[in-house]
């Protein structure tokens, strides 16, 4: 018979194992909710933005494309968010700022950071919370038009075959 001491100890091995378990689901939830894309241009990535945002959450892609960049030595980050609207928005009183963040934090790296796909209710919630663009931050409508801008930019045009 198993005394009540063992079985409290094997309840704390299972609680760890699970905790541990947890863990490794969270690791994994991180790591792909941040993709990171090559793009055709060279040294630039695409970072499609889906889901529900926080103070976490920006960190935790700041932090992605920091990595990511200075391990491959990015030139450009295109940061889309076609996919969000007013619901994703977590602290919309902050949201400007944590743009504002995120481009600088890119910036100080050398780093030509784009945003793309910001529609016009996630348009007037930036300027509701504070980020006024004179220039400082580059928009495009689309993922298409950055990389014509890139393109042109770089002295690049496609060829047809």
């Amino acid at each position: 018979m198993i005394s009540e001491k063992e079985k409290v100890e094997e309840l704390q091995a299972e609680i760890f194992e699970l905790k541990r378990q947890l863990w490794e689901q969270e690791e994994l939830i991180r790591e792909i909710s941040v993709p990171i894309i090559p793009s055709i241009i060279p040294e630039t990535i695409l970072v499609p933005i889906t889901g529900k945002l926080s103070s976490e959450r920006f960190d935790m892609i700041t932090s992605k494309i920091l990595e990511t960049s200075h391990a491959n030595e990015v030139a450009t980050v295109i940061i889309d968010f076609t996919a969000i609207s007013e619901r994703e928005i977590g602290e919309v009183e902050l949201f400007g700022s944590y743009i504002q963040q995120l481009t600088a934090a890119v910036r100080l790296m050398g780093i030509q950071i784009l945003f793309v796909g910001f529609g016009p209710a996630v348009i007037q919630l930036l300027i509701s919370s504070g980020l006024s663009n004179g220039g400082d931050i580059k928009t495009f409508l689309t993922f298409r038009t950055a990389l014509q801008y890139l393109m042109v930019q770089k002295g690049m045009e496609f060829e047809k075959m």
